[in-house]
């Protein structure tokens, strides 16, 4: 399929959402109403993945007129125990969103020939009346059927933000129920075709449109746990990289320590293909919603329940995987600036994560025990990408002496300058720190990208050169860090008794000068323009003078 078609499909799918999304939100706005959206996207995929796979292993048998959605669900037991094992999760045909689409349908319908019938107005379907039980039900039972196997950590409290019975969708439950039903209605009708032959691929094409639609007008409640596709593209890319600035086409494992949606986990998927992360995706997320959507996300992306493991909790507290470090890439954008326990708990000091420094971050910001804990699970071979808020950079107290660790163990590959209003929810110039524990040298590589971005309606974006007049910025930064050279105005080669002498200053204006765009005057030059201008002018005046005094004269 030709580009250009991939893009109409993927332009038509994103009016169909931008429509459900004004259609349906109402009193639910903006952040909230995702999870509707999403949860209801995720329910549609499972059901369209169990049956697509159970049909393909019959038709392969010779039984093409097989279709699970049609069986009855006495006959669906029988494979469940064989389902649970192979996909992880379990759904009856009765449960399937497809067959509750079609039960919807039929309902209004009937409901209609009805009211035709008797003469009046529609009043309400048969399933308006329980929608909100009949979805409760299927949900709880597709949570339940993964209990006690591998895969029920993966699965357990998946939809427990998709509430059915929430005033947020209406006052009463007819009418939740209305909203609900077009919910459904409207994902069923999305053209998404099928999810493994899928050109676009659509499941997660709408996952990461809707993340993006809702974070870029939710502020920081949304903006902080999404990070856009362009800055995810060029962490994903520099953890990449190995010594020779050749790009990897395999890696053991990836990570990343403040998993949000997990958009930064999923783009080593589309770069390498998910395969070629041999071992898997790990995450941790703090919050228990987005944790969840994090999940979905892994789903919808076709991540297998045993290819993930996302966990919930305070990595910096509990980090939940001890026993699967160390990691070859790590990648993160960790929420800037936020308070933890720091030294109140008395235990972290001694923390191996934490104790090579001899010091804690400060216990109103925690961002250096976010790198110390990246830097502790790095493999020897790895590359950490961490985005920064700036004035980590530069701050002094215990910050400045786990900046003088880091470089005094050699640690700092490079330190990238963002442009401002990159990221939802925020105007401010973000930075990159990457990490490595096997340099090729002992200098650090300090670029100024800060000029390289496009605009992009109210902020600024990334270019990634897939349109004709679009610089490919994110090329141009991969170039320079690959390069690792210093060039005027743009990089900078320093080396550690440089950045000693600095006090361990890791601004990246210390060390790459920025280029004066203003205009040069040779004031010579301009002494004479002012004169001969000055002696124009008394000639005018001498001039003016005289007409004036002839006038006079005449009167």
């Amino acid at each position: 399929m030709s580009d250009n078609k991939r893009e109409q499909e993927r332009t038509e799918l994103y009016r169909t959402i931008w429509a459900l999304a004004n259609e349906l939100r109402g009193s639910v706005d903006g952040w909230d109403f995702k999870q509707y959206v999403l949860g209801m996207l995720f329910y549609r995929y499972i059901s369209e993945n169990l049956t697509t796979y159970l049909n393909k292993g019959e038709w392969e048998a010779g039984n093409t007129d097989f279709d699970y959605a049609k069986i009855s669900d006495d006959e669906a037991l029988r494979v469940k125990d064989d389902m649970v094992q192979e996909k992880g999760f379990f759904i009856l045909p009765r449960e399937l969103f497809g067959n509750l689409l079609n039960r919807i349908k039929k309902a209004d319908k009937d409901a209609k020939e009805q009211a035709e019938k008797d003469g009046k107005e529609v009043e309400i379907a048969d399933l308006d009346e329980n929608l909100n039980e009949i979805l409760q039900t299927n949900f709880k039972n597709i949570e339940a059927s993964a209990i006690g196997s591998p895969s029920e950590e993966n699965f357990k409290g998946l939809f427990d933000d998709i509430d059915v019975n929430s005033n947020k969708l209406g006052p009463t439950v007819i009418k939740r129920n209305k909203r609900l039903k077009r919910l459904i209605t409207v994902i069923g009708d999305m053209d998404l075709g099928n999810y493994q032959d899928n050109s676009i691929d659509a499941f997660g094409d709408t996952y990461e449109y809707l993340m993006g639609m809702y974070a870029s007008n939710a502020g920081k409640s949304g903006g902080e746990f999404f990070t856009p596709q362009e800055v995810s593209e060029l962490l994903t890319k520099i953890s990449l990289l190995d010594n020779n600035g050749k790009m990897k086409t395999e890696v053991n494992k990836v990570y990343d320590p403040a998993v949000g949606s997990g958009s930064l986990l999923l783009k080593f998927a589309k770069i390498l293909g998910k395969d070629n992360v041999r071992n898997g995706f790990f995450g941790q997320e703090i919050n228990i919603t987005t944790y969840n959507l994090c999940r979905i996300n892994m789903f919808l992306h076709d991540i297998g329940y045993d290819k993930f493991s996302i966990e919930h909790g305070d990595t910096l507290t509990d980090p939940k995987h001890w026993d699967e470090e160390p990691f070859e890439a790590i990648v993160s954008n960790p929420p800037y600036s936020i308070k933890w326990e720091g030294s109140d708990n008395g235990t972290l000091i001694n923390d191996p994560r934490f104790s090579p420094a001899g010091v804690l971050a400060p216990k109103s910001k925690a961002d250096f025990a976010f790198i110390m804990h990246c830097l502790s699970w790095l493999a020897t071979d790895g590359t950490a990408a961490i985005v920064c808020f700036p004035g980590i950079m530069y701050r002094g107290g215990a910050e400045q002496k786990i900046r003088k660790y880091l470089i005094d163990n050699n640690y700092i590959e490079c330190i990238i300058q963002l442009p401002d209003n990159l990221f939802y929810g925020t105007s401010i110039a973000t930075c990159i720190m990457v990490l490595k524990k096997s340099k090729v040298d002992s200098q650090t590589l300090f670029i100024d990208a800060s000029k390289e971005f496009v605009k992009s309606t109210n902020s600024n974006k990334l270019g990634d050169g897939t349109s004709s007049n679009e610089p490919n910025n994110i090329q141009n930064i991969l170039n320079a860090y690959i390069n690792r050279k210093t060039e005027k105005y743009f990089t900078a080669l320093v080396k550690q008794e440089d950045i000693e002498n600095a006090d361990y200053n890791l601004s990246v204006s210390t060390y790459v000068e920025s280029e004066d765009t203003r205009e040069v005057i040779d004031i010579a030059v301009l002494n004479e323009q002012i004169s001969q201008i000055v002696q124009r002018e008394n000639t005018l005046r001498a001039e003016i003078d005289a007409i004036i005094a002839e006038i006079e004269v005449t009167k």
